[in-house]
């Protein structure tokens, strides 16, 4: 059997050369569409691609008729060889996005139209492979939700462009300047909304034309969102009698070890108060190790408890303390099991103040994350960790708003004690509106 593929930039003219090469009984077993040339896509060509032969024993659809797979056919009596099928080229398969018509005699090689539906044969959906069309990992995830947001500040910047030309319409001129400038640190547009509306009702028209008054109103109304534990330092022995018990509970990787023991060295240095460590995070490698250090260095007793009776045992030894901290594993959000563990645990120790530990550099679909599944263990407090290393903070403003509850410290570096203060909502404020490059970070209990 003879085959031959002729392409041309139309159907007419593709069956033009068929039937000008084969003649007019030409058998037609394939055709497809397909573009080249062009840069990026643009520019290209259509050619239509006609593969047909004279053999005229080869089995044919007629127009309305049933389809048939030729080449399967004509290749082994009605066989299908899965190793060529779908290669392309000559005497092979043709790929699934090829149309294809069977079509013998003068009257059938007609031009037919390029896009006419074809029915589909059964045996492509068994070899086909489906890819979901979805990110591939979480990075993928995160950049697509990042690229997202920017959409949205642009789009917010648009519509806030538009609604200011029109009369009585947007902010004034120096507002607008904020409202991208919290846009630009990542606040949520209902928040930059609601706070900007809130410093255009407060201020007089002269004033709102004054940059640094409007600067300085969106401080204190950004401030006035900001809740903080105005005694996080005071480590008072309990009403209850107890040891303030204050257990750390967050994901892995926020920092919570290195924060117990600056929390420990304030309590014992400058409160000169008794300080009992418990440790529960014997996952991690050496994590056990590290707080024991920092216990040996300053005088600290450290209990290590595995289980919630051992974790109830260790605060029984530890009545004579004032101030004792807990320790708890990190654990991923995605982890639901190890979460019920952690609850365990953390209920053991019957502490008065849980602490959630957040990075400042998460991601804030993390920190929704992060939110919605240790919620169940009721933290109190936040502590926010890394601000030194944040590039925006504006998500922590608006997890802040959504978690409606205090912080009670915030720390800025590695090193113990020092890196760690009480939280500020003020100097929070500066943060999220100026950034970090433009608000120092230096210590305030330095």
């Amino acid at each position: 059997m003879t085959l031959k593929t002729y392409r041309a930039p139309s159907m007419a003219q593709a069956l033009a050369e068929v039937k000008k090469d084969l003649g007019a009984a030409a058998v037609i077993l394939h055709t497809r569409t397909f573009r080249v040339g062009g840069i990026a896509g643009f520019g290209a060509k259509n050619i239509v691609e006609i593969t047909a032969s004279t053999d005229r024993r080869l089995p044919v659809r007629r127009v309305g008729a049933k389809p048939r797979s030729a080449i399967g056919a004509s290749a082994g009596g009605g066989g299908f060889e899965p190793a060529t099928y779908g290669r392309g080229g000559r005497g092979g398969g043709h790929p699934p996005e090829a149309r294809g018509t069977v079509l013998r005699g003068e009257v059938e090689l007609k031009p037919s139209p390029v896009n006419e539906p074809v029915a589909r044969d059964p045996r492509i959906d068994r070899l086909a492979v489906r890819a979901p069309l979805a990110p591939v990992d979480e990075g993928a995830t995160l950049s697509l939700q990042s690229e997202i947001a920017s959409i949205k500040r642009l789009m917010g910047q648009v519509l806030q462009k538009s609604a200011g030309s029109g009369a009585g319409g947007g902010l004034p001129d120096v507002l607008f300047d904020q409202y991208m400038r919290l846009m630009d640190h990542q606040v949520s547009a209902e928040l930059a909304d609601a706070i900007c509306g809130e410093v255009r009702s407060e201020l007089s028209p002269a004033e709102l034309s004054d940059a640094a008054v409007v600067h300085q109103t969106v401080l204190r109304r950004i401030e006035s969102r900001i809740k903080v534990d105005e005694d996080a330092t005071s480590f008072e022995r309990a009403e209850d009698g107890r040891p303030r018990t204050i257990a750390l509970i967050g994901p892995t990787g926020v920092g919570k070890t290195t924060t117990l023991a600056k929390l420990a060295a304030i309590a014992k240095l400058r409160h000169n108060k008794k300080v009992g460590l418990i440790t529960c995070d014997t996952y991690r490698i050496a994590a056990v190790e590290q707080l024991r250090t920092y216990a040996n260095i300053i005088a600290l007793p450290i209990k290590v408890a595995m289980t919630a009776g051992e974790v109830a045992s260790a605060c029984e030894s530890l009545l004579d303390c004032d101030v004792v901290l807990v320790d708890t594993p990190g654990r991923s959000q995605h982890d639901t099991e190890r979460l019920d563990e952690l609850h365990q645990l953390v209920e053991a120790a019957r502490p008065h103040e849980r602490d959630l530990v957040l990075s400042s550099v998460a991601a804030e679909p993390v920190l929704e994350r992060t939110l919605e599944r240790f919620s169940p263990l009721e933290p109190t407090r936040v502590i926010l960790t890394k601000l030194d290393e944040a590039v925006h903070l504006g998500p922590m403003l608006n997890m802040l708003e959504r978690l409606s509850l205090p912080a009670s410290f915030v720390t800025i570096g590695q090193e113990v004690p020092d890196h760690i203060e009480p939280a500020s909502a003020a100097r929070l404020a500066r943060l999220i509106l100026d950034g970090p490059a433009n608000a120092p970070l230096e210590s305030a209990m330095a």
